[in-house]
């Protein structure tokens, strides 16, 4: 029943029949997003005090509430496969489990603000589009909303880049300099190459994921390269070209060192992005506990009331 579900392209769903490791890659690549929404506020938060101006603290406000919003979707989507979301938040604080590598890298400008918006969120796009054909009905039902927030967040990224580009010579160089800072690190976001990735292929088999690694960043390059030319901005590198025979651009060899450094844990700012999450945590302890007796006492009170 599920492998004709699956061929049907019908939704897999909480109570169905699914074989332990389609539930175990699911709980991985769930998780993995839901951790990247909630780590991916740090960043951009950092600048909500210092927007140059209301409109845009407000813009970058609602944005990051999106983000938290989008790590509650997912964590509830990982809950319907029977993993409750303490256990993941003790993997990510220990380690055990892994966020988006892009999120260990600083924000040194109000550009990168913009950077982050056109670049992460656009790869985030690209990346995301496909899951809400995902063949488990919770994750692709979340994905809807998440992908029309997200490409609030990629205008705006835009947004925010075009104008600096056409504002003063040293507004223009901020803008280029937070697009050379985060364009190799958008590649990675992908994941690693189709032959070196060892999720992918049986993710695809499932459905879970429609397209490979190479084809989504593939997509997002050719995508992002008309953007940067209106934008008056310059991807940097040098090996970017159109290539007639592919119907594609080429582009340069990524560094896949620095990626796997990242995510061992010693990018620019890993230490950082895990001790605020575990402090922020730690902090929100009693907001959950009152939470839950709030909760406890007003189940109490419609059971006496039912009596």
């Amino acid at each position: 029943m599920f492998d004709a579900a699956l061929a049907a392209d019908e939704r897999i769903e909480p109570r169905d029949w699914m074989p332990d490791a389609y539930r175990a890659s699911l709980v991985r690549q769930i998780a993995q997003h839901a951790h990247s929404e909630i780590i991916g506020m740090q960043p951009e938060a950092n600048w909500i005090t210092r927007a140059p101006s209301l409109r845009r603290k407000a813009i970058l406000m609602a944005k990051v509430q999106d983000e938290a919003g989008h790590g509650l979707y997912l964590y509830s989507a990982a809950e319907t496969l029977g993993t409750g979301r303490e256990e993941l938040l003790d993997k990510l604080h220990s380690g055990r489990q892994k966020y988006s590598s892009i999120f260990n890298y600083p924000t040194l400008t109000w550009a990168d603000v913009g950077a982050i918006g056109w670049l992460v969120d656009g790869a985030a796009i690209t990346n995301q589009v496909p899951l809400c054909r995902c063949s488990y009905g919770p994750y692709a039902r979340a994905m809807v909303r998440i992908c029309k927030e997200e490409s609030f967040h990629q205008r705006q990224g835009y947004e925010l880049l075009q104008t600096l580009s056409r504002g003063t010579e040293a507004q223009h160089a901020m803008a280029q300099d937070a697009v050379d800072r985060w364009w190799w690190p958008s590649l990675m976001m992908f994941g690693p190459p189709d032959d070196e990735s060892a999720h992918s292929a049986q993710s695809m088999a499932w459905k879970i994921k429609r397209h490979s690694n190479d084809e989504l960043r593939q997509r997002f390059v050719d995508i992002c390269v008309p953007q940067a030319a209106s934008l008056g901005l310059t991807l940097p590198d040098p090996d970017l070209r159109w290539n007639e025979e592919r119907g594609h651009h080429d582009f340069g060899a990524i560094d896949w060192s620095e990626f796997h450094e990242v995510l061992r844990g010693n990018g620019p700012c890993n230490e950082e992005r895990i001790s605020r999450r575990k402090q922020a945590h730690e902090e929100g302890t009693w907001v959950r506990e009152a939470a839950a007796a709030y909760a406890r006492k007003h189940s109490d009170s419609l059971g006496e009331a039912g009596a």
